[in-house]
């Protein structure tokens, strides 16, 4: 008999179309093939179900993913990421300086990119129809398209964002593809190609795979 797998991660059994195979278990499924360890879900329900007490006890926002290993919880997609980079140099380099540069990379996608775009986001779902939709999203696009504009000035040519693959760049190329601003990404021919390559990647296929047979499963019959 084979031995259930030591690693657990929630994710959502609904989601609509526009967000599937975009919701952040996704980032954790990719590391986790990245560096070839099993894993085990847990579905919780759609993005806008009622969470159980259970649930809210290891995510206080009600989210995804929540990461259980023997006695650990973790939640937040990033907290996640680094705990599961400590387990392979595939992941984060064990070399001091690169170690520190590629979280530095983790924190500038969640800190310094992410943001921007997800306000852009929020701006549209919420304020579609709305009299303050149009200057709202106009004020905010100058700050986006500045974020990644100074992104595709450091990436240049290179392959990755350091000398090799690592963490910040899985965050990085998910952040970007999952934007709802496309344009702005699409407007730098180097940060498209960078995206191109990370989805390339098996184990980001992998990941897709995945999560997209979790909605299917939970598609009311």
């Amino acid at each position: 008999m084979t031995e259930a797998p030591d690693i657990e991660i929630t994710a959502y059994d609904w989601v609509p179309d526009m967000a599937r195979g975009k919701v952040k278990d996704l980032r954790v499924r990719w590391a986790l093939n990245e560096i070839g360890l099993p894993y085990r879900e847990r579905l919780v329900g759609n993005a806008g179900s009622e969470k159980s007490t259970d649930h809210l006890a290891d995510q206080p926002f009600g989210q995804v993913p929540v990461y259980k290993e023997g006695g650990l919880t973790l939640f937040e997609s990033g907290a996640i990421l680094l705990h599961i980079g400590e387990k392979d140099e595939r992941l984060l380099p064990r070399d001091r300086v690169a170690r520190a540069r590629a979280t530095a990379w983790m924190f500038a996608a969640l800190n310094s990119v992410e943001p921007f775009l997800q306000a852009l986001f929020l701006v549209d779902l919420r304020g579609s129809g709305q009299a303050w939709h149009s200057p709202a999203k106009e004020n905010l696009r100058p700050f986006a398209e500045n974020r990644l504009r100074q992104l595709s000035a450091v990436l240049g040519e290179r392959e990755w964002l350091e000398d090799r693959f690592t963490l910040g760049d899985l965050l990085m190329i998910d952040i970007l593809r999952t934007s709802s601003q496309q344009d702005l990404v699409h407007a730098h021919a180097n940060l498209s190609a960078y995206v191109e390559r990370g989805t390339a990647r098996p184990a980001f296929q992998s990941a897709v795979t995945a999560q997209l047979a979790a909605f299917e499963r939970g598609e009311p019959k």
